[in-house]
């Protein structure tokens, strides 16, 4: 495959991250592509419907990798592995590793906002980039590099195999209470890097209080805090 001269092109400096040459180098500028980016002529164009097919991409190579690399796990340890490595949180530190917001064709307004930081955003450009990589040179390729960027993570992961949330819900019904409840408390920060508080509630405890940067991680991390408090889960 055929190197290219423009070291200064930001596609070039993708390519160079992700060690992958395009041959159709539009796959690529689309996956980076807002639809902020796009003028009101254009109907298509940014990266949703990439993200859309990168998103079952990156699933079945993870899944096989997991696959290969645990043939002892059983299919629930091996859903909870894969869940905990295709999450918006692991893409969008992937994104960030590669500087793929670097890259991303936004509207001035959408990177006034944040638009290149924000964790949703990064998720859905790395997904996309995987897609773009399928449909230029197949899937071989497409795991291959999902094999470089995830298996470090995949190895060195330690941390519980089954979500804050579920668990705490199970414990709850072990004991015969209600399903726990959750509260925001607070929300802070500007709109492109909000702070959220968030209360989990069970009956005949005492709330315990978790944080993130939507109320989604900080649901899960108010049911962490509830489950280290009540000696479910260690330090």
């Amino acid at each position: 495959m055929s190197t290219r001269q423009t070291t200064t092109d930001p596609l070039s400096r993708v390519e160079d991250r992700i060690s992958h040459r395009f041959t159709d180098r539009s796959l690529l500028e689309q996956a980076l592509t807002h639809a902020s980016a796009l003028n009101n002529t254009q109907t298509g164009g940014s990266y949703q419907r990439l993200e859309f097919l990168g998103d079952r991409v990156l699933g079945l190579a993870v899944a096989t990798m997991l696959h290969r690399n645990f043939p002892r796990a059983d299919e629930g340890e091996l859903a909870r592995r894969l869940n905990q490595l295709v999450k918006r949180e692991t893409c969008a530190e992937i994104a960030q590793d590669l500087k793929l917001g670097d890259a991303m064709r936004i509207s001035q307004s959408e990177a006034q906002t944040g638009g290149r930081q924000k964790t949703a955003l990064l998720a859905d450009i790395c997904e996309a980039v995987i897609a773009a990589i399928y449909l230029d040179a197949g899937m071989a390729t497409a795991e291959d590099f999902v094999r470089r960027q995830w298996e470090p993570r995949m190895m060195t992961f330690s941390g519980p195999l089954r979500d804050a949330k579920t668990t705490l819900q199970e414990w709850a019904q072990a004991r015969s209470l209600p399903a726990p409840t959750y509260d925001v408390v607070d929300r802070s920060g500007p709109d492109h890097a909000p702070v959220f508080i968030v209360a989990v509630h069970v009956e005949r405890h005492a709330p315990a209080e978790g944080s993130g940067s939507s109320k989604r991680i900080a649901e899960q991390a108010a049911a962490e805090a509830m489950l280290r408090r009540e000696g479910v889960w260690s330090e």
